[in-house]
């Protein structure tokens, strides 16, 4: 399948968000000296920048996965969290860092860590690969941002259009020629 029609242009080249990664990761590193946090990886989406990102933290981390959605094949968030996956971890006292792609509206967010804050974690942080202030509608506010991008609808890196293109090694522009 030829996709070089698809992108408009590259966003974020390989360079930049590996260098961003080492950044946030030392970030988080001295934030959780002494402590062991649960990592929440929110599949699909985010398994491409969590894996790299915990393998440049140093403190240890425990794994585990979420799917949650509210985009389906719309490139709008509809606001209506959906869970197909749930964590297996209990997470009452424990410090939990939820590992995100984008940051959009912020309803999926949202949703997300009002339902977690009911499960009592000691602390509940969020790292973003990417951040969509323009776009938000629900009051949320990640803890950790690699970038800060415009309006735009970007696909790579694990972000995707209709469960394709996460495999591209970058964040690029989709064409709007792809979806509208």
């Amino acid at each position: 399948m030829e996709r070089s029609n698809d992108i408009e242009r590259v966003l974020i080249d390989e360079g930049e968000i590996a260098e961003r990664i080492g950044e946030i990761a030392a970030q988080i590193d001295a934030d959780y000296q002494g402590k062991i946090p649960i990592v929440i990886c929110i599949l699909k989406g985010s398994l491409v920048f969590c894996a790299d990102l915990i393998r440049a933290m140093e403190v240890p981390v425990t794994l585990e996965f979420m799917k949650v959605s509210s985009y389906g094949a719309s490139t709008t968030s509809s606001g209506k969290l959906s869970v197909s996956l749930d964590i297996m971890s209990n997470i009452e006292n424990k410090d939990v860092l939820i590992v995100e792609d984008i940051i959009d509206s912020g309803h999926t967010m949202k949703a997300l860590t009002d339902m977690l804050k009911t499960r009592n974690p000691a602390t509940l942080r969020i790292v973003t690969l990417l951040d969509k202030p323009s776009r938000r509608v629900a009051p949320i506010e990640a803890d950790y941002t690699c970038f800060e991008i415009e309006d735009e609808f970007v696909i790579g890196y694990g972000l995707d259009y209709a469960e394709k293109y996460r495999d591209l090694p970058y964040v690029g522009i989709l064409s709007r020629k792809v979806y509208e």
